[in-house]
């Protein structure tokens, strides 16, 4: 088993600074606002689209998938049942300062308990950073793309995209948060 660095790991990335749900992926916007920031910052209304038309098709992705991801989640509790489609979410709301959520660029501080769920997106990330003894191996795998850690409520999601986070893998990880939970709703 390996051991935890006793170091502090500093959260940054978009978003609330604490909330509900945070996924972790390795590398910010190449745009000099975001790659710099050194804490989490929320985004301002128009910003998701400002990041998708300046660093392309990907990060719109992302932004999709992430909102997708929350409407498929709204027994979360989540605000995005305030809006009738994702996309209204996504260009209203996703990880603003009023948002339940966060994208981060750094580690998961489970330390820290910001979050209700870290979901770490991406198989190759997360086993980067198991490699880099950011935290112990807790995680059982329930097939090649999905881990959980049941006690510290970490995940192991495929990354943010259609390809790779599916409409099935998005129902299938909101079923893992449910079961995880307690909640029996589909």
């Amino acid at each position: 088993m390996l051991k935890e660095q006793n170091k502090k790991i500093l959260t940054r990335g978009l978003g609330a600074k604490s909330g509900l749900l945070a996924f972790y992926i390795e590398h910010a916007p190449p745009l000099p606002p975001y790659q710099d920031c050194q804490q989490v910052l929320p985004l301002a209304l128009g910003e998701v689209a400002h990041i998708g038309a300046q660093c392309g098709n990907g990060w719109r992705k992302i932004f999709n998938v992430f909102a997708k991801t929350l409407a498929a989640g709204a027994f979360l509790d989540h605000q995005i049942t305030n809006y009738e489609r994702w996309q209204d979410y996504r260009d209203n709301q996703l990880l603003q300062s009023t948002s339940q959520e966060a994208l981060l660029f750094s580690p998961p501080d489970l330390a820290a308990n910001r979050y209700q769920w870290h979901i770490i997106a991406g198989r190759t990330y997360a086993k980067k950073l198991l490699r880099d003894h950011v935290f112990t191996n807790n995680l059982v795998w329930l097939d090649s793309e999905f881990a959980v850690d049941y006690e510290r409520r970490l995940i192991v999601s495929p990354f943010l995209d259609y390809r790779q986070l599916s409409n099935i893998k998005i129902n299938k990880l909101v079923n893992i948060i449910k079961q995880a939970s307690g909640s029996n709703n589909d």
